[in-house]
């Protein structure tokens, strides 16, 4: 493909002189072009509206999510992935990135990586992909082999497909089942994806866990209930958020989160049931963790 054909490698002509200008208008320039970026997810809302949809039914199912991609796009699904368990108690093995050259990718470029269509289907072999799976393809060019192939090979096995690019007549397009290309445009540095186009990719991936986990009962009301209270900021959001949840003061917030072995679903069921942690633990377990068919079950 021919790289100048591509939005994402085009060159802005706002900021041809953005060598020459103020900080101040330096920083304006890009600020006015970031603007731009929500604009283009919006756009993409039926599609994403869609991933969620179909990812969700995968994952509740017992499919693993998995986020695959070289450079920037690839870290992007791997943050994405990665802050699953802290935030929604996702296993690392339910939710997971692959990265174009490796772990050690993650940090250092992996020269070569990203041409390699068969490192791409190797790599998926090696995590054992099933139908059930996910495959989340992310770049931003839309045509990175890698992670051609990877949708590729992932859709010849029957996993879901879903492409995250910024250009929206891309091979990834055509290949996945779910295809999201939120057009940002020329960037203020020519072919610089990690700017406006990491930031679209970064809000869409966003979007979608975050609507998988709704959809999946790891959140009540707006809040977090899935949170691991793994440090003193985890533990004291834990107990704010049992009080928001039910009203209760902060004190006993933090017994009832104790007497459900730091488990803030299985608190609130308690406080707002009360039963004991073994039955709410059990209720929750019968409906998927959702504490709104919970509490409505007991009504």
């Amino acid at each position: 493909m021919d790289l100048e054909k591509l939005a994402t490698e085009n060159r802005n002509k706002e900021s041809v002189n953005i060598d020459k200008v103020s900080t101040i208008e330096m920083v304006q320039l890009m600020n006015a072009e970031d603007k731009k970026v929500a604009h283009a997810v919006e756009a993409e809302l039926p599609q994403i509206a869609k991933a969620i949809d179909a990812v969700a039914e995968r994952f509740q199912a017992g499919g693993r999510i998995i986020y695959i991609g070289a450079g920037t796009s690839g870290r992007l699904g791997a943050l994405d992935a990665i802050e699953l368990t802290p935030t929604y108690s996702v296993s690392s093995e339910r939710a997971f990135g692959i990265m174009a050259g490796g772990k050690e990718a993650m940090f250092e470029a992996v020269e070569g990586a990203e041409d390699s269509e068969e490192l791409a289907v190797n790599d998926l072999k090696v995590v054992q992909l099933t139908a059930k799976d996910v495959v989340i393809g992310i770049a931003a060019s839309g045509r990175t082999p890698y992670t051609i192939s990877a949708l590729t090979y992932a859709k010849a096995q029957g996993a879901l497909t879903v492409s995250v690019t910024c250009n929206e007549a891309s091979e990834m397009n055509k290949i996945a089942e779910v295809g999201i290309a939120p057009v940002v445009g020329p960037e203020v540095i020519t072919g610089s994806t990690r700017m406006k186009a990491g930031s679209a990719q970064k809000m869409v991936l966003n979007m979608i866990s975050t609507g998988v986990m709704i959809k999946s009962g790891k959140i009540y009301q707006n809040l977090m209930v899935n949170v691991q209270p793994t440090n003193k900021k985890l533990v004291q959001r834990s107990i704010n958020i049992i009080h928001d949840a039910t009203g209760i003061a902060h004190e006993k917030a933090e017994t009832f989160l104790n007497e459900a072995k730091q488990d803030v679903a299985v608190a609130i069921v308690m406080i707002e049931s009360g039963l004991g942690q073994v039955e709410a633990e059990k209720l929750l377990s019968q409906h998927n963790g959702r504490i709104s068919d919970v509490l409505e079950a007991l009504k």
